[in-house]
C-alpha cells in the first residue's frame, strides 16, 4: 500500500457543517490541523464526551490551507455514540486522532481504474477520485479524459440511502448506481454491473486496476469478481485505532496484521478469504 511517512497526531478541530445527506447519513466538515492527513483511505479517531472509545471514520475529502485546513467526514448513526455526533452544532470543538492508517496507493491505477463503494464504504472514494483526477491533469491530460476514464461504481439498500452520487458526476468520473431493491439504478449489488458487462461484448471494458470500500461480504464479492488486482479498504471493529491493543488483527498471507495500524487498505493478493 501507499507507503507514505505517518505520524499520529491528536488535534482539536472544530466543526464547521454538520449536515444530514441521506436517511440515517451525515456529513460533517471540520476545520483545523489537518497536517497529520496524508493519503486518501486514512482514517480518524474522533472522542466524544463522555465516551471511553473513540470512533474511527473514514476521511472522504481533505483540504489543506496555511496551517490550518477542512476535514470532511461522512458517518453513518449504527448508535448512541454517532446519534450523539449527528446532534453536534457548528462551533463545537472534537479532539481527534490524525493520522492513522495507511492510504490507497494511487500509482497503481492505470488507465481505467474502478472506485467500488457500498454504503458507508463510499466516503474515502471520494477524496481517492479527486487525488487521481489530479494526478492525471499534471501529467497533462485534458480534464474530460482526466477524470471520465474513471469509472464509480456506489451500491446502497435503496434510494433512501443514496449520497454523493451527485459529487462524483461532478468530478466528470462514469458513475454506476446500484441499489439492492431496484429502487434507482441497477437493481442487484455492485458486482452487477460488472457481470453484466461481462455478457454483453459491446458493453465490455478494460478495467487496470479496481479501489474497494465497504461492509466484507461485499469486498469478499468484489474479490471473486473482479479478475484484476486491487486494493481493499477493511471495515472492523477497533479498540485503540493505533496498533497497542491488537483488538483488530486479521490473518493474511505470511501472518497477521492489525486492520488500524497495517491498513485499513490491503491489495487483493495479501488477503485470506473463508468460504
Amino acid at each position: 500500500m501507499h507507503e507514505q511517512l505517518r505520524k499520529m497526531q491528536e488535534v482539536i478541530l472544530t466543526i464547521k457543517q454538520n449536515e444530514k445527506l441521506a436517511e440515517g447519513i451525515f456529513r460533517m466538515v471540520l476545520e483545523g490541523d489537518v497536517s497529520a492527513v496524508t493519503a486518501p483511505g486514512q482514517f480518524v479517531n474522533i472522542k466524544l464526551p463522555g465516551r471511553y472509545l473513540r470512533r474511527p471514520i473514514s476521511v472522504c475529502d481533505c483540504e489543506k490551507g496555511n496551517g490550518t485546513g477542512n476535514l470532511t467526514l461522512i458517518y453513518k448513526i449504527l448508535g448512541e455514540g454517532t446519534a450523539e455526533m449527528s446532534a453536534m452544532e457548528p462551533g463545537t470543538e472534537l479532539s481527534i486522532l490524525t493520522g492513522l492508517g495507511n492510504g490507497f496507493d494511487v500509482s497503481k491505477a492505470g488507465s481505467t481504474p474502478v472506485l467500488i463503494g457500498g454504503g458507508i464504504g463510499i466516503p474515502p472514494l471520494y477524496w481517492l477520485a479527486k487525488e487521481l483526477i489530479k494526478i492525471r491533469l499534471a501529467a497533462g491530460m485534458n480534464a474530460e479524459d482526466a477524470a471520465g476514464e474513471i469509472t464509480v461504481v456506489l451500491g446502497f439498500n435503496s434510494s433512501s440511502e443514496i449520497f454523493y452520487e451527485k459529487e462524483f458526476k461532478e468530478l466528470g468520473c462514469r458513475v454506476i448506481v446500484a441499489t439492492a431493491d431496484g429502487s434507482y439504478g441497477i437493481k442487484g449489488y455492485v458486482t452487477t454491473p460488472f457481470l453484466q458487462e461481462k455478457q454483453a461484448a459491446d458493453l465490455r471494458l478494460k478495467y487496470s486496476y479496481y479501489y474497494t470500500c465497504g461492509p466484507l461480504p461485499m469486498l469478499k464479492a468484489v474479490h471473486k469478481t473482479m479478475d484484476i488486482p486491487g486494493e481493499l479498504s477493511l471495515e472492523e471493529r477497533m479498540g485503540c485505532g493505533f496498533g497497542a491493543c491488537m483488538g483488530c488483527s486479521i490473518k493474511v498471507r505470511g501472518g497477521y496484521k492489525r486492520v488500524c495500524k497495517d491498513g485499513p487498505v490491503f491489495s487483493s493478493g495479501e488477503l485470506i478469504w473463508e468460504d
